[in-house]
């Protein structure tokens, strides 16, 4: 079968971050179908070398054909910015897919957010006559709009006919929660004949790997965490994050052995450090993003994984990536998050419900597990096995191409 994913945040090999269909096509080349990726050439920390000034650039990693798109540098200087980030992806992912890519297709898989990466997927698929899948990472614009991000009234009005518009022109939809499969369904109207759910999951090949070949207690040493107790946050500092309930609850825990690692990047991390600075908070430490494998380590040498977002009803929507991550390290989780997130953590026993912007519940629930250490070792037990049953990267991979391959003509 030959699949062309667009994908505005496909990673190259030694890109930090999620890496959700770089271990979906891995999976998928290993079954040994086709695979050819349509994704931008922007990171967090800006452009590589390779990348500047240039349009279109072709490039091959593991036997899988991707195309780096052209995306603009505003991408993090406000919301204007990265409006023109999105759309820039959007020309230069057109241009690609109908000059450059060569050959046919039996499906094209694109997945959301941006909500307008649709826009190229549906010329694609008119021009390839091919099906469309529609995956949908994020309720956008809800999530955009709640947060305050988009504000527009014009903008708001077109994503939301253009939302209608691409789900009644895809083929299937793929949501990643349950909650997401409701709205869809119940909300937004969508046929449930057309909804599938292949959510988030954990990348156990990455994180058995560590734990069979890793000293938890000299990870430990080496950063120097021997009598802390360390509570990591690893993803996004961005306005949804709201990170800022991290180091206020972090200053009323100053005087103890807890120690608050967050490592990532975003808008608002400037902002984080200036207030630990002019706070005197000595018990944050700030990390750049580090590749996957590095990432698992610091999870595994922490006592304890946080998934923060803001106190809002759309995040009550969502599972928060990094959570599986925690489970497959074995590492219980302060899910600051309610809704779904919540419900997961509460159902696999994998650690405890924190109340979002509530730095008192946040510090209470801490001083719990300072009190109660042999919770530790249970609940992250039951996390890792909950998510090698429920969200094992590899099985739901294959159960992702089970799928697509029922619409090849």
């Amino acid at each position: 079968m030959k699949i062309l994913l667009i994908h505005q945040y496909y990673k190259d090999e030694d890109v930090t971050g999620g890496a959700r269909f770089n271990e979906m096509t891995r999976v998928w080349k290993e079954k040994g179908h086709d695979i050819t990726v349509i994704s931008g050439n922007l990171i967090s920390s800006g452009k590589k070398e390779e990348y500047k000034g240039k349009f279109v650039t072709r490039k091959e990693i593991n036997g899988i054909e991707i195309w780096k798109c052209h995306v603009s540098e505003s991408y993090n200087v406000n919301f204007l910015g990265r409006l023109w980030a999105y759309f820039s992806f959007v020309f230069s992912g057109t241009y690609a897919g109908l000059f450059k890519v060569k050959g046919n297709f039996d499906v094209i898989v694109v997945t959301s957010p941006p909500l307008f990466v649709g826009i190229t997927a549906y010329i694609m698929s008119l021009f390839k006559r091919v099906p469309l899948v529609f995956e949908v990472r994020d309720l956008w614009p809800e999530s955009a709009i709640d947060t305050g991000v988009l504000k527009n009234k014009s903008i708001i009005k077109f994503a939301y006919w253009f939302e209608k518009f691409i789900y009644k022109k895809a083929t299937r939809i793929n949501v990643l929660t349950p909650a997401f499969f409701k709205i869809l369904r119940d909300e937004k109207k969508v046929p449930e004949s057309k909804l599938m759910m292949i959510p988030n999951a954990a990348d156990f090949a990455i994180s058995e790997e560590i734990l069979n070949s890793t000293d938890r207690k000299q990870l430990r040493q080496e950063k120097g965490w021997d009598d802390k107790f360390v509570i990591t946050y690893v993803g996004a500092h961005g306005v949804a994050n709201g990170l800022s309930q991290v180091i206020e609850t972090a200053r009323m825990l100053k005087n103890t052995n807890v120690l608050f690692v967050l490592v990532g990047t975003g808008m608002e991390k400037i902002k984080l450090k200036k207030q630990v600075e002019e706070d005197n908070i000595t018990n944050v430490l700030f990390f750049d993003p580090v590749p996957k494998k590095e990432i698992f380590k610091f999870i595994i040498a922490s006592d304890m994984g946080t998934s923060v977002l803001l106190k809002n009803d759309t995040f009550k929507t969502v599972y928060s990536n990094k959570t599986f991550d925690y489970m497959s390290c074995k590492t219980p989780i302060l899910m600051v998050i309610d809704g779904v997130s919540r419900e997961l953590v509460e159902e696999a026993d994998a650690g405890i419900f924190v109340e979002p912007e509530n730095p008192k519940d946040f510090e209470a629930k801490i001083r719990y597990y300072l009190q109660n250490p042999e919770l530790i070792l249970r609940q992250g037990e039951n996390g890792y096995r909950f998510a090698k049953e429920n969200f094992d990267r590899e099985k739901l991979a294959e159960k992702y191409l089970d799928e697509i391959m029922k619409l090849k003509k």
